[in-house]
């Protein structure tokens, strides 16, 4: 996913194994290659890159040179690059990668023995190969199913290869949601996680472990005991969102991301520029801003939006197409009835409709989390809430629930709030301010480039403390 860390994992110059993690994102998604932004080192050539899952994506094989209108590569100080020079005076703005999913494909293309055939096929879709193998040649059936190599994932939900997770018609169906063990915490007491956007074509079972895993650190931190993942209600609505929404997240060469997001719909485009022009407006967009676009033959109103994005980036630890594509879903929920519907429905196959509910939601999850409540079973008696990353404060956003404004539901018994000064989605935060009766405001630290992060967010102590002591009592 565009926005998404990426991991490195090499030997630069044959020195022992080292690691790039977290202060990086995936940037640009070609056909072939991905762009990254990720600090490493000369010799890292076939190092393999990885996603937040762990699965290879890619295979880092060069940086992307900054260049000019003709296309002439660039010094750090704005020079033309010549050689001689040396590889230091280059302004890198990016590495690349070779996509996994073109290798695949590629040795597919090759005359192969049916014993390579079948170590292929079990590599994933992106191949063309997955299924079973058949016999007679190169090209013939092997008897029966191949068997997995040791640690491949296998059946309908295993990952793809593929770095292109954003289309998911053709992708096998995925559960709606993960239900707990029968009795988890007393069977009295319910812990569940509603998550965000972005989350199409990942396995909920390791979207849980994530949460889990999260927010099991700031547990530790607190002096308070564990969750397992099996206990936790996981409602799973990624796929069903894309599909409402109709949309793919590709990079076309060369686009500016903020621009290239803009939601279709007239309506849902103009929520999507109050959203964009409030949040700005919270963050003191400055009037030379406005030069930024001159010369560039920009639509005053895109032009307007992609200044204010500009700002919005330069200002937090969120990079512009992370804030767009976040506020975009956002207007799309809010706006389109039936993309609410298709959410909220999805949603409720897969939450507690009796007892003490504990919810925990994350960013867009936060909003659709709002109108759920509006609609649990009656049965479901008090609710705990815990919303971080949120777009809540808001107006723009809040008035548009389906409680038609900023009125905290009378099932929400306590309600703590976590956010974070550089995430550009929690702008309207703290929330106390709109929301009365007793919300609790908590703004935190995250780590650099993982400012919406929702695993950094239930690392902190005194938001797992205030979870976990309502599933222990």
């Amino acid at each position: 996913m565009i926005g998404e860390p990426v991991n490195i994992i090499g030997h630069p110059m044959g020195r022992l194994k080292e690691i790039a993690v977290r202060d990086n994102a995936l940037q640009v998604r070609l056909d072939d290659f991905v762009h990254y932004r990720t600090d490493t080192e000369p010799g890292n050539s076939g190092s393999p890159v990885f996603n937040d899952q762990w699965e290879v994506i890619a295979l880092h094989h060069s940086g992307v040179p900054r260049t000019d209108e003709h296309g002439r590569i660039l010094r750090r100080d704005g020079r033309v690059w010549q050689p001689g020079d040396g590889d230091d005076t280059i302004d890198w703005v990016s590495n690349e990668g070779v996509r996994i999913s073109s290798v695949l494909k590629h040795v597919a293309s090759l005359p192969l023995s049916p014993g390579q055939r079948a170590l292929l096929a079990e590599m994933g879709p992106e191949s063309g190969l997955s299924g079973p193998p058949t016999a007679v040649g190169a090209t013939g059936p092997v008897a029966g199913p191949v068997p997995a190599a040791a640690g491949v994932v296998t059946g309908p939900t295993a990952p793809s290869a593929s770095a292109g997770r954003a289309s998911t018609e053709a992708a096998a169906p995925r559960a709606t949601g993960l239900r707990p063990r029968d009795g988890a915490f007393g069977g009295r007491r319910h812990l569940v996680f509603l998550h965000g956007r972005a989350q199409q074509g990942k396995d909920p079972e390791a979207l849980r472990r994530e949460w889990a895993a999260g927010l099991n650190q700031g547990l530790v931190r607190a002096g308070l005991p564990t969750v397992d993942p099996a206990d936790v209600w996981f409602p799973f609505y990624g796929d069903r969102l894309v599909r409402a929404l109709g949309t793919h997240e590709s990079v076309p060469l060369g686009a500016e991301a903020p621009t290239a997001v803009t939601p279709d719909s007239p309506t849902t485009r103009a929520v999507y520029e109050e959203i964009i022009g409030e949040a700005a407006a919270k963050w003191y967009v400055p009037p030379e801003t406005q030069q930024v676009t001159e010369g560039l033959s920009l639509d005053p109103v895109v032009g307007a939006v992609w200044r204010r994005l500009g700002w919005l980036a330069a200002r937090s630890d969120l990079d512009a197409w992370t804030i767009s594509l976040v506020f975009r879903d956002v207007a799309a929920y809010l706006d389109d009835r039936r993309i609410r519907e298709e959410v909220l429905d999805c949603v409720l196959e897969t939450v507690p409709d009796a007892g003490e509910t504990v919810l925990v939601s994350h960013s867009l999850g936060t909003v659709v989390g709002m109108d759920l409540i509006t609609r649990l079973s009656p049965g479901v008696e008090v609710v705990h809430l815990t919303t971080v990353g949120s777009p809540l404060g808001m107006d723009s956003v809040y008035r548009r629930l389906l409680s038609g404004g900023p009125k905290r539901p009378e099932r929400v018994a306590d309600w703590l709030n976590a956010w974070c000064p550089t995430d550009a989605v929690a702008i309207g935060c703290p929330l106390a301010d709109d929301w009365a009766d007793g919300l609790v405001d908590l703004a935190v630290v995250n780590a650099r480039d993982r400012a919406h992060s929702i695993a950094e967010y239930l690392a902190h102590a005194e938001v797992a403390r205030s979870i976990g002591s309502h599933l222990t009592g």
